[in-house]
């Protein structure tokens, strides 16, 4: 038998796979060492076990430069993102076989449905999860402190993202005193879940220095944001001690992290907004509570002086009234001290009637002459006179003495003044100003002064 030349090999490989059943037929796979050369897309397609994850099929395959833009363009507009490694697709491809390059799979189109409802599939599976450990709430469930001033900031050094941040929060004309720092990790690539982990860790040993744990990451591929679409990472966001806010990628952009951190932000200019915000809350309300205060002391003040006023209206009459009431216990006194007196004496004025009946008797001759010891009679008689007399005049005299100290006039004469002006007195120098007429009342007269 003569042998095949290996050009007629291939040619004959060709007649055998190249047919109707492998031309245009829709196959499952994932991507892996995509790379764009020439304007063509070369990868290799792979089938991996799920259980193990061990390859159990894999082939070259290319995009052409004729169909690649219009390929990639609408798998980007469908998915956000581009072709690269680690990706489900579903492709529409034919089967080649070049007699120089061999055997290869030529793919005309692409499902992106698929890689969509294949993210979405996983990202429910780790949600799912997440809540049958108990862990999904944890995090969303803490309550940032007030004021968030102190912030860990986990985000690739130099990116954009991160300068986005810091400039936002040093613009801000509020001038809220931030305490920030960066704790860098890698934010994209298969690294990317593993960095932000160590991160994390090193954030939760200082965790008494911090408020809040701020992951921050510019836009850009959709495809750059699949290192975030981690379970090991979902589950340690959800149960770190400190309120996570997630700041990565676009408006439309949507991980894992962003269901179980305690704050989800669009953009990383957005996580400064949002702690701008919470500071402004609590100046407010620091406003608000300093306007409650002022009104407060205001109406308290405010009364204070109406009493003030009525008592220094009350002032001027205070001497007068005291006079009066001074005036009124003398004329009492003076009446139950005339009442006791006459009470006391008139039982001496009648045995003094009494006696002098007597004498007169004796004197007539009406009656028996009997030895009456005169002078003893009339020594007693003057003694009690004299002691009552004395003890009441003492107690006038007491009396008067009280009265005396207790009156206006007496407080003047001690070295005390009163000084008025427009008829009311003043207690405090705050109550006069330059020019106003004083009167000064003293124990000896008046003395009328002018404020300079």
């Amino acid at each position: 038998m003569e042998p095949l030349t290996l050009l007629q090999l291939n040619q004959r490989i060709a007649r055998l796979i190249v047919t109707p059943d492998t031309q245009n037929v829709w196959v499952t796979a994932e991507l892996s060492d995509v790379a764009v050369r020439s304007g063509h897309c070369y990868m290799e397609l792979l089938q991996k076990d799920p259980a193990t994850g061990r390859t159990l099929a894999k082939a070259r395959a290319a995009i052409w430069a004729s169909a690649f833009p219009a390929i990639r363009s609408g798998f980007y507009a469908a998915t956000g993102q581009d072709f690269v490694t680690g990706l489900k697709v579903m492709v529409r491809l034919s089967v080649s076989m070049h007699a120089v390059y061999g055997m290869s799979l030529v793919i005309n189109a692409v499902n992106p449905d698929y890689t969509m409802g294949d993210l979405i599939r996983r990202r429910n599976e780790m949600i799912a999860r997440l809540k049958s450990e108990g862990i999904f709430d944890m995090n969303r469930s803490l309550v940032p402190a007030e004021p968030t001033l102190r912030v860990a900031v986990i985000s690739a050094p130099g990116a954009a993202g991160f300068g986005d941040f810091m400039n936002q929060l040093s613009a801000s004309p509020l001038r809220l005193r931030f305490v920030t720092r960066l704790f860098p990790a890698i934010m994209q690539g298969e690294r990317t879940a593993r960095s932000v982990m160590e991160a994390l860790a090193t954030v939760e040993r200082e965790q008494t220095d911090w408020d809040i744990v701020v992951i921050i990451r510019g836009g850009g591929a959709t495809s750059d944001l699949l290192g975030f679409e981690d379970y090991d990472l979902a589950a340690t966001v959800a149960r770190f001690p400190l309120p996570v806010m997630v700041g990565i990628g676009h408006e439309r952009d949507v991980t894992v992290l962003d269901y179980v951190a305690c704050i989800r932000v669009k953009t990383p200019t957005a996580a400064a907004e949002w702690l701008l915000a919470k500071g402004k809350e609590c100046i407010d309300r620091l406003d608000s509570l300093g306007r409650d205060i002022a009104l407060a002391v205001s109406g308290y003040l405010g009364g204070c002086k109406e009493q003030l006023g009525a008592i220094e209206g009350r002032l001027p009459a205070l001497p007068a009234a005291m006079l009066a009431r001074a005036s009124s216990r003398a004329d009492r006194l003076a009446l139950a001290l005339q009442q006791l007196s006459s009470r006391a004496t008139a039982p001496h004025v009648a045995r003094i009637d009494r006696l002098t009946l007597a004498l007169r008797q004796i004197a007539s001759g009406i009656t028996t002459p009997r030895r009456v010891n005169l002078e003893k009679y009339g020594a007693t008689l003057a003694a009690a006179s004299s002691a009552t007399l004395s003890a009441r005049r003492n107690r006038i005299e007491a009396l008067a003495q009280l009265l005396d100290a207790l009156s206006p006039e007496a407080t003047l004469r001690r070295g005390y003044s009163i000084t008025r002006v427009g008829g009311h007195a003043v207690t405090d120098p705050s109550q006069v100003v330059p020019g106003d007429v004083l009167h000064t009342t003293l124990a000896g007269g008046t003395v009328t002064s002018i404020v300079e």
